[in-house]
């Protein structure tokens, strides 16, 4: 089988936070693929199941904890490894019952987002950990951790990229150019926000929603100032 023929495994992920806003990360036993690093915990998607439902079910196997709150879409990541491509549906996941506990061997460890940056993860996990560092409501237009404008320019200070959108083919076109997330600039219908969602890679924001009616459509958070 040809690299091009190699299938695609859909993954869910999760960054489980705790009351201090630190991330939950396992590592890699033995055995596996790239053994002893580090990653997000989470698993493969069965056939036809639903993200949501994939990964409620993938933390109560891995990490006995129960979701009692609606997660938060962060990002899709995908990444070429030897054995094929990966896609991961990465989720911000604060409301949950239990205690984790690495139920399938695996050393956890609770980390801050500094420590996070010097974590032996898995390569597939750096877009992952630089879009930890974005609100989940924009109210301005620029912050230490990113600035927002018309294009996906480089700027100083090693700041995530926004970029305002109209609508589809501003964000695939801004999300090419490589914005780091992306920001609605109207209020659009709930399908073509779902549309959005699932064809860029890179975070979304939407103007007048709340959080979870915005989450509930793929979108990471919601915008609060003018374009």
């Amino acid at each position: 089988m040809t690299r091009a023929e190699k299938p695609l495994t859909h993954v869910v992920a999760a960054a489980v936070t705790d009351l201090a806003g630190r991330v939950l990360i396992a590592q890699r036993p033995p055995g596996k693929h790239l053994a002893g690093r580090w990653e997000f915990p989470g698993g493969k998607l069965e056939t036809g199941e639903d993200r949501r439902a994939g990964l409620a079910r993938e933390l109560r196997e891995e990490l006995g904890i129960t979701l009692s709150a609606s997660p938060r879409p962060l990002i899709r990541v995908r990444h070429r490894y030897d054995y094929g491509e990966v896609l991961i549906d990465m989720w911000m996941v604060r409301g949950y019952s239990g205690e984790p506990k690495g139920l399938e061997g695996q050393a956890l460890r609770w980390c801050t987002r500094e420590e996070l940056e010097t974590v032996e993860l898995l390569p597939a996990d750096g877009p992952i950990v630089a879009a930890l560092r974005l609100p989940e409501s924009l109210t301005q237009p620029a912050t230490r951790d990113y600035v927002l404008g018309r294009s996906a320019e480089p700027n100083g200070g090693g700041r995530l990229r926004g970029v305002w959108c109209l609508g589809l083919a501003d964000a695939m076109a801004a999300s090419d150019a490589g914005a780091n997330f992306l920001v609605l600039r109207n209020k659009l219908p709930p399908a073509e926000i779902i549309s959005i969602c699932k064809m860029v890679p890179v975070p979304v924001y939407v103007p007048g929603l709340g959080l979870p009616e915005a989450w509930e459509l793929g979108a990471t958070g919601v915008v609060e100032i003018g374009g």
